[in-house]
C-alpha cells in the first residue's frame, strides 16, 4: 500500500506519520508531501530516511491512501485529483459541510462510510472531543440544547502560534499570529469573526455537531477562547436532555463508551487537564454534575489532545476502519 501524507512537515502531518508507525498501519511506501520549500528535506519513518516531495510528485505516485493536513485551499485543489487514484481523508474544513461528503468520528459513525466514498472529512478538533461524549448520551436521553465554552491551546493555530507564545515568554519580540499577546492572556477569539458576531470556530462546533449526530434540530451555542497552553483543548459543556437522568447512569454510559476515559474524583483533585491528556488518544471527561438551575441539565468538562485525537489519530482510525472493511 502506498500512503501519501500531504502537509507532512506540519504539526498534524508529523503526528500522522508517527501514528502510522506506532499503530503498525500497513504501509509499503510512505510518500511525505509538502510545499515546494520543503521539497528535498527528509523525515525518518521506520528507521529509514525518506525524502519529502512536492504535492504534484506525490500525486504522480498514485497513492492508495492520502491523509491531507495542508489547509482548505490545498485540499480543494488537490483532494479530488488524488481521489481518482485512492481514498482521501482530509483534515481541513474544506469538505466537512459538503452534503455529499461523510464527516466521520469512527467511534460514532464510521459505519456510514461505503465503497463510493472517495473523500472523507475529519471534523474540527474541538468538535471531535465534544461529540465523542455527546453521542452516547444523545442516544439514551435525546439532547435538546448544548452550551459550549472552549479553552483551546495555541497548538491549534500551528507552529507560528507556538512560536509567538514562546517568544513572549522569553521576552523576545514575537512574530504576531494573534492580534494580541497570548502568554498570560486569554483571547475570546478562535478563527475569524463573522457578521453575526460568532467566530468561524464557534460556527463549526454548531454545524459539525449537528451533522455528526445526524440531528439538525439540536439547539447549540458556543464561545471559543484561546489560552496560553501548549497543547490540549478543554471544553465546559452544559447539556439539556429531553429525559431525566441519574448521574450514576451517565458515568456508566461514558465508562462503557470506546475512546472515552472518565476522570472524575474532585475530592482527590482528579479531573481532566491538558497536561494529562498530552500524547494520548482518549477523550477525557470529568466534573460530571447536575445543573442545579435547570431541569434535566448536566455539566461536563472535556479535554483531549487536539493534535492526536483531535486530528491525526481520528484520521488514522478512519483509515484503519476502511482498511478493515475492504474499502481501501
Amino acid at each position: 500500500m502506498k500512503v501519501c501524507i500531504v502537509g507532512a512537515t506540519g504539526l498534524v502531518g508529523k503526528t500522522m506519520i508517527k501514528l502510522i508507525e506506532e499503530r503498525k498501519f500497513p504501509v509499503n511506501q510512505l510518500i511525505p508531501a509538502a510545499s515546494e520549500r520543503s521539497s528535498g528535506k527528509t523525515i525518518f519513518f521506520r528507521n529509514n530516511e525518506i525524502k519529502i516531495v512536492s504535492i504534484k510528485e506525490g500525486l504522480a505516485a498514485k497513492p492508495d491512501l492520502v491523509l491531507f493536513s495542508a489547509g482548505g485551499k490545498v485540499s480543494k485543489e488537490f483532494a479530488p485529483v488524488f481521489a481518482q487514484y485512492g481514498i482521501v481523508i482530509d483534515n481541513s474544513s474544506a469538505w466537512r459541510m459538503d452534503p455529499e461528503i461523510k464527516l466521520v468520528v469512527p467511534e460514532i459513525n464510521a459505519k456510514e462510510i461505503n465503497i463510493n466514498d472517495r473523500i472523507i472529512a475529519n471534523p474540527n478538533c474541538s468538535t471531535i472531543q465534544l461529540v465523542m461524549v455527546l453521542a452516547p448520551l444523545h442516544k439514551k436521553y435525546l439532547i435538546n440544547r448544548i452550551v459550549i465554552s472552549t479553552y483551546q491551546s495555541v497548538s491549534g493555530s500551528g507552529v507560528p502560534a507556538i512560536n509567538q507564545m514562546e517568544s513572549e515568554r522569553k521576552n523576545i519580540e514575537p512574530n504576531m499570529i494573534y492580534p494580541h499577546p497570548i502568554d498570560l492572556n486569554c483571547l475570546p477569539h478562535c478563527g475569524n469573526f463573522t457578521d453575526n458576531g460568532y467566530t468561524t470556530e464557534e460556527i463549526k462546533l454548531v454545524n459539525e455537531t449537528r451533522k455528526i449526530l445526524n440531528d439538525q434540530v439540536i439547539n447549540i451555542t458556543a464561545t471559543a477562547a484561546r489560552i496560553p497552553v501548549l497543547g490540549g483543548h478543554s471544553e465546559s459543556v452544559n447539556i439539556e436532555f429531553s429525559k431525566n437522568f441519574e448521574l450514576k447512569d451517565i458515568i456508566n454510559i461514558l465508562n462503557n463508551s470506546p475512546g472515552i476515559k472518565v476522570t472524575d474524583d474532585p475530592k482527590n483533585n482528579l479531573y481532566p487537564m491538558p497536561v494529562s491528556s498530552a500524547n494520548k488518544d482518549e477523550v477525557f471527561v470529568g466534573r460530571i454534575r447536575r445543573d442545579q438551575s435547570r431541569k434535566n441539565c448536566l455539566n461536563l468538562w472535556i479535554v483531549s489532545d487536539n493534535i492526536r485525537k483531535g486530528a491525526a489519530t481520528n484520521a488514522v482510525q478512519i483509515a484503519e476502519y476502511m482498511l478493515g472493511q475492504g474499502l481501501i
